[in-house]
């Protein structure tokens, strides 16, 4: 079980739903009697960071942040994310017939779909708590609450860690809603729709404003964000550049790969481990969102990842929630594909068959579809969770075997400042670990876009990248066909309009400066 789990500390605010991103949130407490030092500033910054896998105050529900669905589970940012990012793709499909969710996976989805809201809400929340905290944390209010000379020196990491999840946010919101307001302050006033280049340009700015401020790689406490999650964003940011705006920074994404190779990650020996309860000492994450059993319990994050893929014959025991097993999310037969002739060879091939067939003729069924129990709630050598029903798996959002991948995409789009050597070298470290010492090894000859996509699947799946890699591709909506996309067994094209999503109908509503995305 681990020790270091930074947003286990005391939450001390209470926030109601935002619906603009420039609300501030509600605090249950006046400002002079809350930030009288610098622990109630890290207790905020917890805070910030807790909203991105927690869903309100009193875990696993009971006080949630926002109220906009009847299940409070489905407000977690990263159960929202996931979702976004994968059931709209050839990596998963759901037995689960709660309203709007086989919308994900059919391509269907409109501007009233409840899961699409949770996502659009979750991030206005974030940049919300963000906002205020930069503002509660200005050089002006720590004077006028005699915070320390001390204490300021900390609230100066704080306030720059603060700035990069605000850009995670923004990045996410830009990557899923593309026009979105940007709000960097708080006011009373209606935020504007800002152009899709102008949220780029502000994201890029504030992670390279606040790069060379934070602290270097793994020298911050375990779980909070440091000059290498800072490179990963940047990192992402520019690789998905030209398929945001239009306009290419693969050389720029080439250079933040770099300096995260040379920081002193490694990958590590095991691929699984990666995904398992003691993952906080892997070498090879970058940055992650903690989980523990015990101190941040939800029905989002981890544990939904963990307790959804296990049904069917599967014995939940074996993967640390005995008693559980939620037989939701499988795999469809165009993943298991990237795989094909090499599955029964290579480590990262988590996948169960026992009991489970390979065609699905029947989305609702959860014996149809390849079960992927990835994520485990047991260590490498077997022992559980601290809890048998939420997990101590530590969800990584940033390691290094992504930004391998992404520096040889970057090169092969003709990204400079790199080499394809290095490229080919760095791809067959991590096909070294896939299929065993010797095997596996491809030549440069070998290397080209398809390949990399491919090798994504094997190396990424169910880790939230598939639908932005496919976007990146053209190959989501137009030119991507996999079973069951667009609610046709076979799989069918999709209009392109949904590489996007809609903002929220009742966004919209409360804000007159809003336009909908085209087609929706």
């Amino acid at each position: 079980m681990k020790k270091l789990l930074f947003f286990s500390a005391l939450m001390i605010f209470s926030f109601s739903q935002c619906t603009d991103l420039d609300i501030r949130p509600e605090d249950a407490f006046t400002e002079f009697e809350v930030f009288t030092d610098g622990e109630a500033y890290k207790s905020y910054l917890a805070k910030l960071y807790a909203s991105y896998s927690l869903t309100g105050q009193d875990g696993p529900n009971g006080d949630a942040d926002i109220s906009i669905v009847n299940d409070e589970g489905f407000t977690s940012y990263i159960r929202a994310y996931w979702k976004a990012q994968e059931l709209t793709t050839d990596e998963a499909v759901i037995t689960w017939t709660d309203a709007g969710i086989r919308d994900l996976h059919e391509h269907s989805w409109s501007s009233e779909n409840q899961f699409v809201r949770v996502l659009y809400y979750r991030i206005a929340l974030i940049v919300s708590i963000a906002n205020d905290f930069l503002k509660q944390s200005s050089d002006e209010k720590l004077q006028e609450n005699g915070i320390s000379a001390e204490d300021q020196a900390l609230i100066q990491e704080y306030i720059l860690e603060a700035r990069f999840l605000r850009a995670m946010a923004l990045w996410h919101a830009l990557d899923l809603f593309r026009n979105i307001p940007l709000a960097t302050d708080i006011s009373a006033g209606f935020p504007a729709q800002a152009p899709p280049e102008e949220v780029f340009n502000f994201i890029s700015s504030e992670l390279s404003d606040i790069e060379e401020g934070m602290k270097a790689p793994r020298t911050n406490e375990y779980g909070r964000a440091d000059q290498a999650a800072c490179w990963m964003l940047q990192a992402k940011l520019y690789l998905n550049a030209e398929s945001m705006i239009g306009e290419d920074y693969y050389s720029e994404c080439v250079e933040a790969c770099s300096k995260i190779i040379n920081a002193g990650y490694e990958i590590q020996d095991d691929y699984a481990a990666l995904f398992m309860t003691e993952n906080h000492t892997s070498p090879e994450i970058i940055f992650a969102l903690n989980s523990d059993g015990k101190n941040t319990q939800s029905w989002g994050c981890t544990t939904f990842l963990v307790q959804a893929a296990i049904g069917g014959t599967m014995a939940p025991e074996e993967y640390g929630v005995p008693g559980g097993g939620w037989a939701g999310l499988r795999t469809t037969t165009a993943m298991l594909e990237k795989f094909a002739d090499v599955a029964d060879i290579d480590n990262r091939a988590l996948f169960y068959y026992d009991g489970q067939s390979e065609e699905i003729d029947n989305v609702g069924t959860f014996e149809e579809g390849i079960a992927v129990p990835k994520y485990k709630n047991i260590s490498p050598d077997g022992t559980p969770g601290s809890d048998p029903t939420h997990v101590d798996t530590d969800l990584p959002l940033f390691r290094l075997a992504d930004a391998y991948l992404m520096y040889a995409e970057a090169i092969l789009r003709g990204g400079s400042g790199g080499s394809l050597q290095e490229a080919t070298d760095l791809i067959n470290q991590l096909r070294t670990r896939a299929y065993g010492e010797g095997s596996g090894q491809i030549e440069m000859v070998d290397l080209d876009l398809d390949f990399v996509l491919d090798e994504r699947v094997r190396e990424l799946y169910w880790e939230g990248t598939r639908r932005i890699d496919l976007v990146r591709y053209n190959q989501f909506t137009e030119n991507g066909v996999w079973p069951w996309k667009g609610n046709v067994k076979e799989g069918r094209t999709t209009e392109k309009f949904r590489d996007i999503f809609p903002i929220p109908a009742s966004d919209l509503l409360a804000n007159p400066n809003l336009v909908q995305n085209p087609g929706y």
